[in-house]
C-alpha cells in the first residue's frame, strides 16, 4: 500500500475543474476512492491509468510524478495495488478521532460482507421451528436498545462512531436468527435487523458511501418485507431513493418512491409514513423542473399536520411536519425561485435543531444568494455551513451541498472572499 499525501495530484484535479466527485463520475469509481488516492491510501488499478491521463491531459510518466507521496519528487513509479474487494458494505467501527472510512482494513470490510451476506441468507430462510414455548422479552429488547441506536445517531456530532454498537447488535441479532424459532418471532426478528440496516445505511450515506448506502437500504426492504412491516418497508425504499436523488438520478428515485408509495398505503394510516412519500416525491418533481407537480406532493405532504397523536414510532420515521419548510425551500430552490425559496428557508433556519439540518438550510441559503449575486448571503451562510461540515465531519450531508455550492460560487471568484470560501470547501472534501 502506498503511503504519503500526493498534494501535486489533488492540486492538478483542482486546476482542471475537477472535484473530487465529478472526476470519480468520469472514471466509475466511487468519489472515496480519489480520495483514498490523494491521501497515498493507495493507487488506481490499470485499467484506470489511461483514461485518469485523458482526464488530467499528462502523459503515462506525468501521472506516475502524481502520484508520488509528498517530499518525494523522484517520478519513480509507484507500484499497482493488489485489487480490493469489491465495495459493497465498508466498515465505520471507528471513533470519530481514528481513520476514515476508506482507510479500514480487507479484513474489516470481509467480516462486515460475511456478517450481512449471512444475515440476509437467515431472513429469507428461517429456522426450524421451535417446539417449546418462547419468551419474547428478549426481542423486545433488542428493539429497545434499536430505539436508543437512533437517538444517539440523532445525537451524535460524527454520525460513523456509532456504527461499532450498531455492529455488534446485528452481530446479536444474526445470532438469534441462527436459532430454532416461530415464525411470529421470525417476524420480530427480521423487523429488528431491518430497522438496524435502514440506520447502516445512514450511517453510511452520511459517509458518502453511495453504494453502500443502498446495499443497506436493499436488505433492510427485504428484512421488512419478511417481517410484513409495511411502514418499515416502505421507509427503506425511500431512503434508498435518496441515493439516487443525490446522485441527480431522477427517475430511478421516482420508480422507487412510487412503490414506496403502494406500499405506505398498507401500512399504519396513524403514522406518517405516506406523507414522507410524498414529501421525497416532490424533491425528485423539483429534480425534474415540474413545478406543479412538485406543489402537489407538498400540499400531499401537508397532510401530516392533521395526524393525531404521535406520529414517529421511532428513528426509522422522523417525519412530523418539522421539516416541511426545509422541503419547501431545497425544492423552490431546485426550481429557481428564489422568492418562495428564501420565504421557507429562512422559516425552516428558526426551528432547525439538528446541525446537519442547520448545515443543510444554510447551504441552501448560500446557494440562493449567489444565483441572485448577492454576495455577502452567499458568504455568511456559506462559511456557517463549512463550520458546521467541519464540526460535524459530515461528507455526505452538508458536504454533498457544499460542493453544489462551489460551483455556484464560480461566477464570483474575481472577489477574493469567494475564492476563500471555495478553497475552504475543497480542503473539506480532501479531509474526508
Amino acid at each position: 500500500m502506498a503511503a504519503g499525501r500526493r498534494p501535486r495530484l489533488a492540486k492538478r484535479r483542482r486546476h482542471l475543474g475537477f472535484t473530487q466527485e465529478s472526476l470519480a463520475v468520469e472514471l466509475g469509481v466511487d468519489r472515496s476512492t480519489i480520495a483514498r488516492w490523494e491521501r497515498g491510501r493507495c493507487v488506481p488499478q490499470p485499467h484506470h491509468r489511461a483514461r485518469l491521463c485523458d482526464l488530467l491531459q499528462v502523459s503515462r510518466d506525468g501521472l506516475d510524478d502524481l502520484f508520488n507521496p509528498e517530499g518525494d519528487s523522484s517520478p519513480t513509479p509507484l507500484p499497482v495495488s493488489s485489487p480490493q474487494l469489491p465495495q459493497r458494505v465498508i466498515g465505520l467501527a471507528v471513533a470519530p478521532s481514528g481513520p476514515s472510512s476508506g482507510e479500514l482494513d480487507d479484513m474489516n470490510r470481509r467480516e462486515l460482507l460475511r456478517l450481512l451476506t449471512v444475515t440476509g441468507t437467515l431472513v429469507a430462510l428461517p429456522a426450524p421451528a421451535s417446539a417449546h414455548s418462547e419468551d419474547m422479552e428478549p426481542i423486545s429488547e433488542f428493539d429497545l436498545l434499536n430505539s436508543h441506536l437512533w437517538q444517539v445517531f440523532a445525537l451524535a456530532s460524527s454520525k460513523r462512531a456509532v456504527y461499532p454498537a450498531v455492529h455488534q447488535q446485528l452481530d446479536v441479532l444474526t445470532g438469534a436468527l441462527r436459532q430454532p424459532h416461530s415464525q411470529v418471532v421470525h417476524e420480530r426478528l427480521c423487523m429488528s435487523v431491518g430497522d438496524l440496516f435502514q440506520l447502516a445505511g445512514e450511517i453510511m450515506f452520511d459517509a458518502n458511501m453511495y453504494t453502500d448506502a443502498a446495499h443497506c437500504y436493499t436488505l433492510a426492504a427485504d428484512a421488512s418485507r419478511e417481517a410484513r412491516n409495511f411502514d418499515r418497508w416502505a421507509c427503506a425504499l425511500v431512503r434508498h431513493a435518496y441515493v439516487s436523488l443525490y446522485e441527480r438520478d431522477v427517475l430511478p428515485a421516482l420508480s422507487l418512491l412510487d412503490s414506496a408509495d403502494r406500499v405506505a398505503r398498507r401500512g399504519d394510516s396513524r403514522l406518517s409514513t405516506r406523507y414522507w412519500v410524498a414529501a421525497v416525491r416532490a424533491e425528485a418533481y423539483a429534480g425534474l423542473g415540474e413545478f406543479d407537480a412538485c406543489k402537489r406532493e407538498l400540499d400531499v405532504a401537508e397532510g401530516v399536520r392533521g395526524l393525531p397523536g404521535p406520529v414517529m414510532p421511532g428513528g426509522w420515521l422522523r417525519f412530523d411536519g418539522s421539516r416541511l419548510a426545509e422541503g419547501r425551500g431545497t425544492c423552490y430552490t431546485a426550481l429557481g425561485r428564489p422568492d418562495l425559496a428564501s420565504v421557507a428557508l429562512t422559516e425552516a433556519l428558526e426551528s432547525a435543531t439538528s446541525l446537519r439540518r442547520r448545515g443543510s438550510i444554510l447551504t441552501d441559503l448560500a446557494v440562493l444568494g449567489a444565483r441572485t449575486r448577492e454576495l455577502d448571503q452567499a458568504l455568511e451562510y456559506g462559511v456557517q455551513a463549512a463550520d458546521l461540515a467541519d464540526k460535524t465531519r459530515s461528507s455526505g450531508y452538508v458536504g454533498r451541498k457544499l460542493h453544489a455550492l462551489q460551483g455556484e460560487l464560480r461566477p464570483l471568484l474575481t472577489d477574493h472572499r469567494a475564492a476563500q470560501l471555495s478553497s475552504r470547501i475543497s480542503q473539506l472534501e480532501e479531509a474526508v
